[in-house]
């Protein structure tokens, strides 16, 4: 049995997956790993995905796993899906043959910012472990022939009661993708397909710009869209918190007569703030790379999370 790992990113550079190589290598001499130091997109997927029986997914982004799934369908290979979010994890089966794909379970994608990702929101440090074993061994059940794979079934993890639940999926006869006339035979743009891909030209500023504006604090006021234990954590001096979930609602507290700067830890949820906020007939920008980039280029003494 030759076995086969995929290395897919966008974000670690040669040297340190040459590294991580090596160091498998090391701890196991039969396993064969094969590097791709490129990211993963439309251009790419069937031939990298073609290559091997099936793909684990350890992605945490929708337009990753819309692509994942949908090459994984057009290949007739299973996609090992896993998802976790703070204290809860997912585990599926998808795009197996006669089995439902991962948009019989997500026909479309939540709006942008709507579900902050795990860097944001927080998670458990050994919920990764739990879910990718789960999906490991999901994946030696389908290349051994063994057992009863998660097709057709979403096994969910709550860490906090230690309890698992299992719902039943089935297929959409209707999915663009799996269905019985699918509308989807190639890749698509799958960022503007999750509502990413709209330019930002515009509607972002720099932590440096906004710096030189701060100073004149009557022209220009800054908005926290953070979760209220993110404020309580670190924040800037001049800001005003609205939680993003309440910000339709408290827009009324906000002077018309001057910018606002929408900001948050790394700049997806201010992003959707500022469209809020445009739609309402204010003049808004988004602090690109959120608060984070402000601690990492303008206040290097402020902590970061």
């Amino acid at each position: 049995l030759q076995r086969q790992i995929l290395h897919g990113t966008g974000a670690l550079g040669r040297p340190k997956l040459e590294s991580a190589s090596a160091r498998i290598q090391d701890l196991n001499p039969e396993v064969k790993l094969r590097l791709f130091p490129v990211r993963l997109d439309s251009h790419n997927a069937l031939d990298i995905l073609g290559q091997f029986d099936l793909t684990l997914d350890g992605t945490d982004n929708f337009p990753t796993r819309y692509l994942i799934n949908d090459a994984s369908v057009l290949l007739g290979k299973p996609y090992l899906y896993g998802s976790i979010f703070r204290f809860e994890g997912q585990v599926s089966v998808l795009g197996a043959p006669g089995g439902p794909c991962y948009r019989c379970l997500f026909p479309a994608p939540p709006p942008p910012g709507l579900i902050p990702n795990c860097a944001e929101a927080g998670v458990l440090g050994v919920l990764p472990g739990v879910i990718g074993t789960l999906q490991a061994t999901e994946a030696i059940k389908l290349v051994l022939n063994l057992g009863e794979p998660l097709i057709g079934r979403l096994l969910l993890y709550d860490a906090l009661t230690a309890r698992f639940q299992e719902l039943g999926i089935t297929r959409n006869p209707s999915c663009p993708v799996c269905g019985g006339q699918p509308s989807v035979t190639e890749l698509i743009d799958y960022p503007a397909f999750c509502g990413l891909a709209a330019p930002t030209i515009g509607r972002e500023i720099s932590a440096t710009e906004l710096a030189a504006l701060v100073p004149a604090g009557d022209r220009v006021v800054v908005v926290d869209v953070r979760e209220k234990w993110e404020w309580d954590f670190v924040r800037m001096p001049m800001a005003v918190h609205i939680p993003l979930s309440q910000l339709g609602a408290r827009m009324g507290e906000l002077d018309r007569s001057v910018e606002l700067v929408a900001v948050c830890h790394f700049g997806a949820r201010s992003l959707a703030a500022q469209e809020l906020l445009a739609a309402g007939g204010f003049r808004a920008r988004s602090l690109a790379g959120g608060i984070d980039a402000w601690a990492a280029e303008i206040a290097p003494g402020m902590a970061r999370y």
